[in-house]
């Protein structure tokens, strides 16, 4: 049975349209059929596209629709890695998201908070003063920091290589030829790497500290009481640090958005209002293009039937600039936060859904507080100026960084 009256959108297969349009994908054949759900073909499949509060909170049902088989396995080899939290469902993965909910309590983000403060002014102080490439700059800073708040040992001259390899994983996730190989390799590398210090700690040849996010995972158990296979350990343990690191892309907007809403920036008096214009950054800005999952059993929503199995997007882009939700979409307002009430399916820059219970990013809280204290860190405690530069960025690009990445001139401590 076909999905009823669902628009179809005509063609063999629109994957290279996907490839073309990205974040606009979904939006453009929304406002097209006048719909927030069609049918299309991507990736030699039949598949849904769905863009909406309403939709969003549909998407997340976790009787309705189910993560495993969802993501493609070239996302898989690169970006999460195989056998990960992002692919399980039902108690398997309410019992894996536990542990990483574990460490997003209030004393281990301010502790994250100290990190990032820390690591921005050795990285500040070790710059030169004359030009600062921010994002750059954020990636190492986040590296080390995340490397320090998990507790994998490192030393100072591996710090490249680690920023490399975790870039690689989400810089070059999605992309096609030698780059997305290169992905491949890193990941294959830091999992290598992971994998061995593990092993160390199971077998007490090195101590990481009973506190640390290394030990928890190690010494992890599955629902049948067994202790996860180092390489799933190690794919986890790279699904928290890939993801601070990822941040890096929230900061280099943060800075365009200074550079470009000046106004806005100039306002920053309060906890509150830098916490405002961090939540709009993410909202207003492009950051990951739509959630997948599989119907996970035939039902009928508003007209339309679900088929079995069939691949579903969310798009996270076009929910977050939803007219139906949000006035004027397409400005920057850090005040509409204001009135915001928190609703988990409106608001999904990260994904959606509630934390606990379902898939919504367990490092959502992490990344604002970085978010936050990075802010505050160029607004409160340096000067600096903003040169001539290309800060064009393609909305088909994953991610869509400005060109010339944000460079800042003439920096300053206050």
């Amino acid at each position: 049975m076909e999905e009823t009256n669902m628009p179809q959108d005509k063609g063999l297969d629109h994957t290279l349209k996907l490839l073309h349009e990205g974040y606009l994908f979904v939006m453009k054949r929304s406002d097209k059929f006048h719909s927030r759900i069609f049918a299309t073909r991507l990736l030699g499949e039949k598949a849904i596209c769905m863009v909406g509060k309403d939709e969003a909170e549909l998407f997340y049902d976790n009787a309705k629709f189910s993560r495993e088989d969802a993501s493609p396995a070239r996302i898989q080899k690169t970006l999460f890695g195989e056998g990960g939290v992002q692919g399980l469902d039902g108690a398997a993965h309410h019992h894996r998201k536990a542990l990483f909910m574990s460490f997003m309590t209030k004393q281990s983000l301010e502790w994250m908070n100290s990190l990032v403060q820390d690591e921005w002014k050795r990285e500040i102080e070790r710059q030169s003063r004359e030009e600062i490439n921010v994002y750059q700059a954020a990636k190492y800073v986040l590296t080390r920091a995340a490397l320090r708040w998990t507790g994998v040992p490192y030393q100072d001259d591996q710090i490249e290589e680690w920023t490399d390899q975790l870039s690689d994983m989400f810089e070059d996730a999605g992309v096609v030829g030698l780059r997305h190989f290169q992905a491949r390799r890193s990941r294959s590398k830091a999992e290598d790497r992971i994998v061995k210090l593990v092993e160390d700690v199971r077998k007490k040849e090195i101590d990481v500290g009973e506190d640390s996010a290394v030990y928890h995972f190690a010494w992890h158990r599955d629902l049948d009481d067994n202790l996860l296979d180092a390489k799933i350990v190690a794919v986890e343990l790279l699904n928290l640090l890939r993801p601070i690191v990822a941040i890096s892309v929230y900061i280099d907007f943060v800075l365009l958005a200074i550079h470009d809403y000046p106004e806005e920036a100039n306002k920053l008096e309060t906890a509150t209002d830098r916490e405002q214009f961090i939540q709009e950054v993410r909202r207003f800005y492009p950051f990951f293009p739509v959630a997948l999952a599989r119907v996970k059993t035939d039902f009928e929503w508003k007209g339309y039937t679900f088929k079995e199995g069939t691949l579903t997007l969310l798009d996270l882009y076009g929910t977050n600039h939803d007219p139906a939700t949000w006035d004027n979409p397409n400005t920057f307002q850090r005040e509409r936060f204001k009135e915001w009430k928190g609703s988990p399916f409106d608001f999904i820059p990260q994904g959606g859904g509630e934390f606990d219970i379902g898939h919504r990013c367990a490092g959502e809280w992490l990344t604002i507080e970085v978010l936050k204290v990075t802010l505050d860190f160029f607004t409160n405690h340096l000067t600096f100026k903003f040169p001539e530069q290309n800060l064009d960025y393609e909305m088909n690009d994953i991610p869509p960084l400005p060109e010339s990445k944000v460079r800042i001139t003439n920096v300053q401590f206050k």
